[in-house]
């Protein structure tokens, strides 16, 4: 098959790159470097199945080439990020989305959404059934994010209905491992930074607030199982890709000192507006339809997440 991948250079898309190439597929990565690295897919380059496009996917796409799937990652997906880059966002959950799902309606491939468990909100429900409709702040500062993600699977489940693209929509639930950036704002690069450094862990709220972390491996596994699942009545719908093991935020950075060996201690600040307070996802559908479920223990991920980041520092 050949794929295209928006957001390729970025953390998940980097990695389903790989994975794909590895399955014998020919990969199309795209991306506008504001939130990726050519630093993630520089292994790739000169691999006779792999190019590389500096591109913005909220103006039109044109490949001269069949497409057989495209998988649509391209968006700013940490707190920082968005928060920054309010508009951005805002636009590549719209326009982007558009823009990626006209390319596969027009080579009659199939489409893949990364949408997000930031859909549900701050939650009322745990775990969290794709049938939840979530409790977002739309107006919010992480509104930009949420939303984006929510009017992208309405835009989605539209082509489906209207124009019989066959469409996916995977809710992706907290994802961890090597090519996360440093200082992304996500809870597990930003603990393992600070503790390899030996400066103190910060920590918002109490720390009671639970996260649901699954592996990055485990996460591809999901995605491209997703992507390549039969045509289905309930493929086309949300389904949730993540871990249901959950933990608190004190007992990842716990973990993550332990596994470091650091002494650093833990520094309490204020929670940001709108932060879940909880997070755990119900796959039960992902183990009906995909026969998927995460393989890789906590201890066991973020050995390899830390080994990658010591590497990075030392660079």
């Amino acid at each position: 098959m050949h794929i295209v991948i928006t957001g390729g250079a970025g953390f998940l898309g980097s990695h389903l790159c790989d994975s794909l190439l590895e399955m014998g597929h020919e990969v199309s990565c795209l991306d506008n470097l504001l939130t990726g690295s050519v630093d993630n897919i520089s292994h790739l380059m000169g691999h006779e199945r792999f190019r590389f496009y500096k591109h913005d996917v909220t103006e039109f796409i044109y490949i001269g080439s069949q497409v057989d799937a495209v998988m649509h990652f391209a968006s700013p997906a940490s707190p920082r990020d968005y928060l920054e880059l309010p508009i951005e966002t805002l636009k590549v959950g719209a326009l982007g989305t558009h823009k990626s799902i006209g390319l596969a309606k027009h080579k009659n491939a199939r489409f893949l959404m990364a949408s997000t468990s930031e859909t549900y909100g701050d939650p009322l429900v745990n775990p969290q059934p794709e049938s939840y409709w979530g409790n977002v702040n739309p107006i919010g500062l992480r509104g930009v994010y949420d939303e984006a993600k929510r009017f992208a699977e309405a835009l989605v489940m539209a082509y489906h209905r209207t124009h019989g693209v066959n469409t996916r929509i995977a809710r992706i639930f907290n994802t961890y491992g090597p090519r996360m950036r440093a200082h992304d704002g996500r809870v597990v690069s930003n603990f393992i930074i600070q503790a390899l450094k030996g400066e103190s862990l910060t920590v918002y709220g109490s720390g009671k607030q639970t996260r649901s972390f699954c592996y990055v491996e485990d996460e591809i596994d999901g995605l491209i199982r997703l992507l390549m699942a039969p045509d289905t009545d309930d493929i086309h719908l949300p389904v949730n890709i993540g871990n249901p093991d959950e933990m608190t935020v004190l007992d990842i950075a716990r973990k993550i000192i332990e596994l470091t060996g650091s002494s650093s201690k833990f520094v309490f600040e204020k929670l940001p507006q709108d932060d879940p307070k909880i997070r755990q996802p119900d796959i039960t559908k992902a183990k009906t339809l995909l026969n998927w479920s995460p393989k890789t223990h906590m201890e066991e991920g973020l050995r390899c997440t830390i080994a990658y980041f010591k590497e990075k520092l030392n660079d």
